[in-house]
């Protein structure tokens, strides 16, 4: 979603990063770029005005001044404002003193609550909670059969309600029965309408009433920049939102509303989708957006995602492995597999610190060619994963014909295999941090 912004802002930063002084001129040069490149992100007007005004009021102090690098101290301060701007820190779900913690999700129709709902309670499940789901919206077409199904999907209950009952005595009756299922978290998901009308909120009032929810979650799209702020404001006024989620963040919106959006309704945005799968949902930090916005990289959310997909005996069997020289080909296809649930290649790149985001546009990363490796691999005998140096001539067209692919391709495959595990294994080795880290930016 940022890439426009994070290259255009990186752009502007770049001319000041090196600079060994700074003086009033050029840091009003680089604050009016700063300024058209949030305002053609679809960010607020009020907001880019505070923001800069901040910046600047700190950039010509003595905290800039008295610096010996002012340029690295600049960039510094953008870092920490628009951390702040979108909320300093992040922040979860309140807690509950008694059991269940109550959390109602509000917007309008198309947002993605339904789904929203889904993610939420499978990222609960994995904290080891026990959500229960209350399908409310007994307008929208099959909104109770959709999250009655997603809930038979992640294996939690759900409330079997019916588009007669009102839903104001679903929710109560729900809400009875997630407390004999002894239920940690319970996610009420509320009708929407294509725009805010007295009809829904007054239903929504009447829920909130009679409930007393814990957590009422605005759930915006992303995609529709300032209107999402504006809309956010509208059931704020109503109805006091604790917080905002914000879906379809992996889209090519600008970003406008994620970084007005905390700064107008002063509500916490606690959690983003990134994608359809349940999996997809991530909670919020504002300190890990503004870096990755500003080409710094997110290694904590790397580091997240790493540890997501291995578990800590499986990285001690693959360090002893390398250092023992025995990695093959099926070791190589689990990496694989495991890296394609961690995300797109282009999404996992940009994580990492000092990598030109802009540079990224023209990479070459073919999802396509990690399915055409797998095959190859599945097409191999057990010993012949086990041992690559089996393969002959006719092995080698025996695996062509089976994956669906030529000769030249094994070939290509055999052969860097057998280089990235020299290098692999040279890693392994090395105590030396630095030199490990060009080994493998050379191996990426």
């Amino acid at each position: 979603m940022f890439d426009q912004l994070s290259e255009k802002l990186t752009g502007s930063l770049r001319k000041v990063r090196g600079r060994g002084r700074l003086n009033e001129n050029n840091i009003r040069d680089t604050l009016d770029e700063v300024k058209r490149a949030l305002l053609e992100a679809d960010v607020n007007f009020r907001v880019v005005k505070s923001f800069l005004r901040t910046v600047q009021a700190r950039a010509m102090g003595e905290e800039v001044q008295a610096s010996l690098t002012p340029g690295q101290q600049f960039i510094k301060i953008v870092n920490e404002e628009l951390t702040e701007m979108m909320g300093g820190e992040n922040v979860d779900l309140s807690p509950s003193e008694t059991p269940p913690l109550v959390t109602m999700m509000v917007g309008l129709q198309g947002s993605g609550k339904t789904s929203s709902v889904g993610k939420l309670a499978l990222h609960c499940k994995k904290k080891g909670g026990k959500p229960f789901l209350i399908p409310a919206d007994v307008y929208r077409p099959a909104a109770i059969d959709q999250l009655q199904v997603l809930a038979r999907t992640l294996e939690v209950p759900c409330y079997a309600s019916e588009v007669s009952q009102d839903p104001v005595e679903i929710v109560k009756a729900g809400l009875r029965e997630a407390k004999e299922n002894e239920a940690d978290y319970v996610f009420i998901d509320t009708a929407g309408r294509l725009q805010i009308d007295e009809t829904l909120m007054e239903e929504l009032a009447r829920i909130k009433q009679n409930v007393n929810p814990n957590e009422i979650l605005f759930v915006a799209d992303a995609m529709t920049g300032q209107e999402a702020v504006n809309v956010a404001k509208g059931f704020d006024d109503r109805l006091q939102l604790s917080g905002v989620l914000l879906t379809k963040m992996d889209g090519d919106a600008r970003g406008g509303a994620a970084l007005s959006i905390r700064a107008i309704t002063q509500k916490p945005i606690k959690f983003v989708t990134t994608g359809e799968k349940l999996e997809d949902l991530e909670p919020f930090h504002p300190e890990r957006v503004a870096s990755r916005i500003l080409g710094m990289g997110d290694m904590l959310s790397l580091i997240e995602k790493v540890e997501s997909t291995y578990s800590e005996k499986e990285a001690l069997r693959m360090q002893n492995k390398l250092r023992r020289n025995e990695f093959t080909l099926d070791d190589f296809r689990d990496q694989l597999r495991s890296m394609r649930k961690m995300g797109s290649m282009t999404d996992i790149v940009k994580l990492i610190p000092g990598v030109n985001t802009a540079a990224l546009k023209n990479a070459d990363f073919d999802e396509s060619k990690i399915n055409r490796i797998d095959a190859i691999i599945s097409s191999m005998t057990f010993k012949e994963r086990s041992n690559h140096n089996l393969m002959n001539g006719s092995r080698r067209l025996r695996i062509a014909k089976g994956s669906g692919t030529r000769v030249s391709d094994v070939n290509r495959l055999l052969k860097q295999f057998v280089q990235m595990r020299k290098m692999m294994h040279k890693l392994s080795k090395t105590q030396d941090p630095g030199k490990a880290m060009r080994m493998m930016q050379s191996m990426m």
